[in-house]
């Protein structure tokens, strides 16, 4: 080991902010998002990461910082990777210990790029300059004013995809994305995510009433955990329509799983909870054997070096609630351009450096 990779100091703090309006989708409500932030030092470098998980996960993330990651080589990843995963054995290997191995696998992504002092994008290896973003909100709990104030702000900003929240009324669903598409114009992709609240029959039915607001993109019209039903459903969308899932993949398994049941046409991951970016690149890699586009989960600040480097990615979600968050928290947040978001190449690592004022009013 050299001592300038030794990791000699580790910390996690907690962050809830609360949201701007009440939100809704789907299946779930909520009025505050909470970020566990890894900060991670070695050879005078300083990194971050972080996960959008409960509270609890940073317990975890101490336990494995103290028994795990401190006093290694920070170019030893694989290897504290392994030892992670060892440690969560009995704990399980999803959720809450997947959240905590991913905020540390994040930081550290983050780390062995400023210690080489390069960009994370050109250390995963570059194949894309910039990548195109949709705007992501028109929760289910919006007004239809709400909706076109938001949607059309986006519109106006260059964004040409735009994402809305279905399924707490599905009586009320073919009126809200009439409501969406008038706002964007006829030019603008529209796209819809029902969090897995709908049934099959319903999701199929619905299928045709959304195309006929020229909808491409049907994301959890059944709950992602019924594979066989996401396989229905995708046989039996409008030609054009792509069906998405995986947001709540932990393991590189799960997502094998998704892709033989052929149950999506998109594949989608997080890497604030699939394992981080070396768990990304997991999925990225069984994208690129299976011919399947990919598409990031939220947190754009944390995919948008490592979607830039995996060829399968074709954009990212710009979550409204995660977006105000990381431009609220991070110097050197990017904001997109034109619709798409390009990493800053000035800055090593990911480029950002936490606004340690702007945000303790919210640590807890």
């Amino acid at each position: 080991m050299t001592q300038d990779a030794k990791l000699t100091k580790g910390s996690v703090s907690v962050y809830t902010v609360p949201t701007d309006a009440p939100e809704a989708d789907g299946t779930f409500s909520w009025d505050s998002t909470t970020m566990v932030l890894v900060r991670l030092e070695a050879g005078g470098k300083r990194a971050l990461g972080y996960t959008y998980a409960d509270s609890s996960t940073a317990k975890l993330v101490e336990t494995l910082l103290h028994q795990v990651v401190l006093g290694q080589d920070a170019f030893a990843h694989g290897a504290i990777l392994q030892a992670m995963w060892r440690a969560v054995r009995n704990l399980g290997g999803t959720g809450v210990a997947m959240m905590a191995i991913s905020a540390i696998d994040n930081a550290l992504w983050d780390l062995r790029a400023r210690l080489l002092d390069v960009p994370l994008v050109s250390l995963l290896g570059r194949v894309r300059d910039s990548i195109p973003v949709y705007g992501s909100g028109g929760f289910t709990s919006y007004t239809d004013e709400q909706l076109t104030a938001q949607f059309g702000g986006w519109a106006q900003q260059g964004f040409t995809m735009m994402k809305m929240k279905v399924g707490t009324n599905a009586a009320r669903d073919p009126h809200r994305v009439t409501t969406a598409r008038r706002a964007i114009g006829e030019a603008s992709k529209l796209f819809v995510d029902a969090n897995g609240a709908y049934t099959v029959a319903q999701a199929i039915q619905l299928a045709k009433v959304f195309g006929e607001e020229a909808v491409t993109w049907f994301e959890e019209p059944v709950s992602s955990d019924n594979l066989t039903g996401l396989n229905q459903v995708r046989m039996h969308v409008p030609a054009g329509m792509d069906v998405a899932a995986g947001e709540y993949g932990y393991t590189a398994w799960y997502f094998r799983q998704m892709l033989d049941a052929q149950a999506v046409t998109v594949l989608q991951a997080d890497a604030t909870r699939c394992g981080g970016i070396s768990g990304f690149l997991d999925v990225a890699a069984l994208c690129w054997a299976h011919n399947v586009p990919l598409s990031s989960h939220c947190g754009p600040s944390m995919h948008l070096h490592v979607c830039c480097a995996v060829p399968r990615a074709i954009h990212m979600e710009f979550f409204h609630d995660h977006a105000r968050i990381e431009r609220m928290f991070f110097d050197g947040f990017c904001e997109p351009v034109s619709g798409s978001m390009s990493p800053d190449l000035s800055r090593a690592g990911m480029g950002m450096e936490l606004k340690e004022r702007d945000a303790a009013a919210y640590l807890i």
